[in-house]
Order: structure tokens, then C-alpha cells, then sequence
């Protein structure tokens, strides 16, 4: 099970960390990512990142902006984003990958968290 929180309302210029914690004891063993979704838009890749290094990865529009970080003792992935744009208005999920590496692709998770939204204001 995965408890996304962290989400609220900031200007835009403002930060927020999310966070998503996970329940069991795998949670080490799993990459994580970070999707979103806007009003009337579809499901989009927003970070992801590994069990080993960690290696990150991040989505064109957030490069930069944002960061995702893991803490295993703790079971919580988290994403700070900064410098934040009306356009990140959207509801923002956490997902386990389906195996320890990373991923951009919605099909590559197997676990979803409820999702936090986010809205920016300009």
C-alpha cells in the first residue's frame, strides 16, 4: 500500500515536497516513480527512481525543478519540486515499479497510491 501526501495549494515561484510511503517490508527491493495528471489530461511521467545508486530520472517539463530521493529505513519516497508553474496543477501519484530499476511508463508499476493534488496559482 502506498499513502501519498504532501499536496496543497502555493503559488506559482513557490515548493512542495511530497511524499509516499509505502507498508511491507519489500519496499528497498522496488524502483518508484512519480506520475501526474491535470484536469482533462492523461496520466503523465513525472520522475522515477531506482533501488541501486539510486539513479533518478525526470520528465522534460521538471528537469531541473524537481527532485525525487528514497529513504528505505523510513519507506518514503519523496519528491520536492521547486520553482513551481500553474501548469504542475494536477493530482500527483506514486507507484511502485515492477522491479528495481526505473521507469517512464505507466504499464511498468504495479502499485498505486491514492494521489495528493497539487494546484498552483498564478
Amino acid at each position: 500500500q502506498l499513502q501519498a501526501s504532501g499536496g496543497g495549494l502555493v503559488q506559482a515561484g513557490g515548493s512542495l515536497r511530497l511524499s509516499c510511503a509505502a507498508s511491507g517490508r519489500t519496499f528497498s527491493l522496488y524502483g518508484m516513480g512519480w506520475f501526474r495528471q491535470a484536469p482533462g489530461k492523461e496520466r503523465e511521467f513525472v520522475a522515477t527512481i531506482s533501488t541501486t545508486g539510486p539513479s533518478t530520472y525526470y520528465a522534460d517539463a521538471v528537469t531541473g525543478r524537481f527532485t525525487t530521493s528514497r529513504d528505505n529505513a523510513k519507506r518514503t519516497v519523496y519528491l520536492q519540486m521547486n520553482s513551481l508553474k500553474p501548469e504542475d496543477t494536477a493530482v500527483y501519484y506514486c507507484a511502485r515499479h515492477r522491479d528495481y530499476s526505473g521507469g517512464r511508463q505507466l504499464r511498468e508499476y504495479d502499485y498505486w497510491g491514492q494521489g495528493t493534488l497539487v494546484t498552483v496559482s498564478s
